[in-house]
């Protein structure tokens, strides 16, 4: 069970922000990071998800409580147990990636920083794990932030660490990518038995493979909790004040401006995007008739042998089929309302 994983960073009583000019960001948190799980820390932008991050690493000061990393009673020994990548370019020169990611080795090695052929193995297996084995030989300063983002996610595998740590590790990424990197994070945690806590932005992907949520508000709070409990219980709704999306259908609110209420009759993943058309495009959708409703057009959903197609019938003319949602969104376009 969950509750039994004994937690490898546990957060007692922690208020995070800067001393200097004494602005808390958060305060009175308690949480825990627990082995085998992809934790995603969401909240909006500037709300301090960064500086918990970087707290939790021991490269920030707390402002008060306790961060405590299993297996660790000196701060020596935190290169062993955390691997970090942070937002910020690394600043190196005249340097290939392989090098670049062998840097994750440098916590086990000795004062010559001689590495052993295991030692070239675990980089080996990190550049093919993150699919940049063709970027090895490449100098790290012409790498893109796409690229160097994903040689960093390498770097920190090589350090071969039970917690990783990310800030915003598909902020520069393009579509494939990102879902690359959030998949390979999940594929650790199951694999690897790793503790991976990441913040980001991605909503979409966060609630598909995120294990827990750590939902950051404006009031120094942080409620975790499962991606599918959050939605429910309107916790996201309350953080991020949604305007005009409906996080629950996941789907944007569109008003209806056409007077063509459409009976739309079928199944499965053609429903539902020809029903996201239909109300893109000003249309009510209805899924069956109501005696109060002029229900004069109806698009029945058609799976011939795989084949899909879309049978428009106005209860006046012959039924008109089409085979795409671009020209059955002309047909009804078309129609008299």
């Amino acid at each position: 069970m969950i509750a039994d994983l004994k937690p490898v960073v546990t957060l007692d009583n922690v208020a995070i922000g800067f001393r200097e000019n004494g602005r808390i960001l958060f305060e009175n948190i308690d949480l825990s990071l627990r082995p085998g799980r992809l934790v995603c820390l969401m909240g909006r932008n500037g709300v301090g998800k960064s500086s918990l991050i970087r707290s939790i690493a021991g490269l920030q000061k707390l402002i008060a409580g306790k961060i405590a990393i299993s297996e660790t009673s000196d701060n020596r020994e935190i290169p062993k147990q955390i691997s970090t990548v942070l937002t910020e370019r690394a600043s190196v020169a005249n340097m290939q990636v392989y090098e670049f990611v062998s840097f994750g080795r440098y916590p086990y090695i000795d004062w010559k920083a001689n590495l052993s052929e295991p030692d070239h193995e675990k980089i080996r297996a990190s550049l093919s794990k993150v699919g940049i084995v063709d970027l090895q030989d490449s100098n790290v300063s012409t790498l893109s932030d796409g690229q160097m983002q994903m040689v960093m996610i390498a770097r920190a595998l090589v350090q071969d660490t039970p917690i990783i740590l990310l800030d915003e590790p598909t902020a520069h990424l393009d579509l494939n990518h990102r879902l690359e990197v959030m998949k390979l994070l999940k594929s650790l945690t199951r694999e690897l038995n790793k503790a991976i806590l990441i913040s980001t932005h991605e909503l979409d992907l966060a609630l598909q493979v995120a294990d827990e949520i750590w939902l950051a508000g404006s009031d120094k709070t942080i409620s975790p909790g499962i991606p599918e409990d959050l939605v429910l219980n309107g916790s996201f709704d309350h953080v991020f004040q949604f305007k005009g999306f409906d996080l629950k259908s996941g789907k944007f609110h569109h008003a209806p401006f056409r007077d063509k209420p459409i009976v739309l009759i079928g199944e499965s993943h053609a429903f539902l995007w020809t029903k996201n058309a239909l109300e893109r495009n000003g249309f009510k959708v209805v899924t069956r008739y109501d005696a109060s409703e002029n229900h004069r057009y109806t698009v029945t959903i058609l799976d011939e042998e795989g084949k899909i197609s879309w049978l428009v019938d106005d209860n006046l003319k012959q039924p008109q089929k089409t085979f795409s949602i671009e020209n059955l969104l002309s047909i009804v376009c078309a129609l008299p309302e």
